[in-house]
Order: structure tokens, then C-alpha cells, then sequence
């Protein structure tokens, strides 16, 4: 994950060019997709609010600043756009990145954001399903025509088309809850989930989603699983990390060990997010991943595995 909120140091303002410049080092250190969060400030009761660059307006700088790379949203909040319109941005992102998109949604969880820009917090499920029905057939077939409760999207085309016939992919980030994962199961392409530490950590959500596929009638392998990880390094950071609840900690090469274990239980891309997020933590994240190649090689591991630098 590329940050785009203020430093936690001094909370001062993390320039875009800082920005891209780690993005750009990510690709040349080999990561194969660098991600965003999608907020528009942080809040917590008597704290000073952080606060952080629009995810969209960054995203299309970036699809732009690289070239190799795939580039996404984990997540973009359902209900901080329009889907219809959702839609179309990422169809232009798409476009802008040569078809190097990947757009995540979710339902969203912050409420102070939701209050201070007008946005509607209740029936965030609901809402997200009637999303769904718009952003799916937008994005492959270009056309929908759909009435829902909260949203509409009436005869609505997406024109001119991207680079891609069926569009960028959507993954769904959720964690447990039934309906979520139904929705995920129905929709989706791909499905994330965090924060993740060691790869047993996924198990049982692996279990659930391979659930909520039967249930729906889709068959589990179709649904490509992504995780989001959770990386703390307590030498550089004494403090864990409060959104942690069981962080992926150890050494470079223990760090490697573990990209294998995900890509053994069949994980197609985990992201990581660095504490602290600072330049040696994100080495030692690169050299980890040249580490895993190299194990890649050697034993001829899923070439479909993808970690993904989501701290970077």
C-alpha cells in the first residue's frame, strides 16, 4: 500500500512526489501492483485529524508515473461515489494505465468521514448490493439499465470503451460477515481480505468464502483470493501497530517463508502494509521479495503468485 495520508510523525502534508516516487521504486524493485487506500481524513475522538490525498485523483497520476505495474484500490468506499460514476473512472484509469487496473470496493466502515462530507452511513450492505448490480455489468458489458432504492443508473452507457473487452476486474475487501461474502461470492472477481500475519491466519476465511462460492453455485477455484498483510518490524517500531491484531513480523528470510506459504494455499496476491513506513522497512520488504523469487525458481512455486507492495 502507497501511503497518502500525513506523516504519523509531525502530521505533516506527504507531498505527491514523494508519492510517486515510491510507487516508481516499486516497480523497479520488482513488486507486481501498488495499491491505495481510499479515505478522506483520519479521526479519532481528540486527535488531530490526518489528513491524506484523494484516492482517485492519485490514482490516475500514478497510472500515468508507471508502466508495469498493476494499480488498485483496497478499497474504495461504496458509498463515497456514485457507482455509475464509479464506473466510469475506472474505466478512464484503465484506459490512462494501458489496462492495469484492478478496482477494489467495499462497503465502507468510517463513519466520521461519512458525517463530514455528507455521506449517507446507514444500509452501507444494501447500498453496496445495488453497487454491485451497476459496477458488474458497466464494467463488461459497457450498458445497464437498473432502478434500486438508492441508486439508479437508467439506460446508462459507459462510452468509449477501455482497452480491455470485459473491463478491469472487481474485487470485493470484506471480512466475515455472510452477506458480504454472498455478495463477494455473486459478483466478484477477486476477494481480499486483512489484516493478515503467517499464512494459517487465512485459513479459516478461506474456508467461508469457499463456502459462500458453493452456496451461490459458483465454483470456488473462479474466484481469484487476495490478502492483505499486515508487516511490523518491532525493531524499528516499538509500538504495535493498534489496527494489527496479529502482524506478520521476523526477518527478511522469514518474510519470504511466508509469501511461499500463501502462494502454496493458492493465495493469487497478498499486498503488505509496512510498520512503520519508512525506507528501511521498505527494503527489507523488497529484499524479502527478491528472496521469494529466488525460492520461486528453484522450486518451480505458482508463477501465478503476485506479491503485491502494499506499503510501499
Amino acid at each position: 500500500m502507497v501511503f497518502l495520508a500525513n506523516t504519523c510523525e509531525d502530521n505533516s502534508k506527504r507531498s505527491y512526489d514523494s508519492i510517486r516516487a515510491v510507487a516508481q521504486q516499486a516497480e523497479v524493485d520488482g513488486f507486481d501492483s501498488v495499491w491505495l487506500p481510499d479515505h478522506f481524513f483520519y479521526r479519532s475522538g481528540n486527535e488531530p485529524i490526518r489528513g491524506i490525498w484523494e484516492c482517485w485523483t492519485t490514482l490516475a497520476a500514478l497510472a500515468e508515473a508507471t508502466h508495469r505495474v498493476e494499480i488498485g484500490t483496497l478499497v474504495t468506499c461504496n458509498s463515497f461515489r456514485n457507482p455509475a460514476i464509479l464506473a466510469k473512472m475506472a474505466t478512464t484509469v484503465d484506459e490512462i494505465s494501458h489496462g492495469r487496473l484492478i478496482l477494489g470496493v467495499g462497503a465502507g466502515w468510517n463513519e466520521p468521514e461519512y458525517q463530514a462530507f455528507g455521506l449517507p452511513f446507514d444500509h452501507r450492505v444494501d447500498r453496496f448490493e445495488e453497487a454491485l448490480q451497476i459496477l458488474k455489468p458497466l464494467l463488461r458489458e459497457g450498458h445497464v439499465d437498473f432502478a434500486g432504492q438508492y441508486y439508479q443508473a437508467r439506460n446508462c452507457d459507459i462510452v468509449p470503451r477501455g482497452p480491455r473487452p470485459e473491463g478491469p476486474p472487481l474485487m470485493v475487501g470484506s471480512e466475515l460477515g455472510p452477506r458480504m461474502l454472498k455478495l463477494t461470492a455473486r459478483y466478484a472477481d477477486l476477494w481480499n481480505t486483512g489484516y493478515m500475519g503467517k499464512p494459517e491466519s487465512i485459513a479459516e476465511r478461506l474456508a467461508k468464502i469457499q463456502a459462500a462460492c458453493r452456496e451461490v453455485g459458483r465454483d470456488p477455484a473462479t474466484l481469484g483470493i487476495t490478502a492483505f498483510i499486515g508487516l511490523w518490524f518491532p525493531d524499528l517500531q516499538e509500538n504495535k501497530p493498534r489496527f494489527f491484531d496479529n502482524p506478520l513480523t521476523g526477518t527478511v528470510q522469514e518474510i519470504a517463508a511466508a509469501m511461499r506459504g500463501y502462494a502454496e494455499l493458492g493465495v493469487q496476491q497478498i499486498m503488505f502494509q509496512c510498520e512503520p513506513y519508512t525506507p528501511e522497512a521498505r527494503q527489507r520488504l523488497t529484499e524479502a521479495l527478491q528472496l521469494y523469487h529466488g525460492m520461486e525458481r528453484k522450486t518451480g512455486a505458482d508463477p501465478n503468485m503476485k506479491p503485491s507492495d502494499n506499503t510501499k
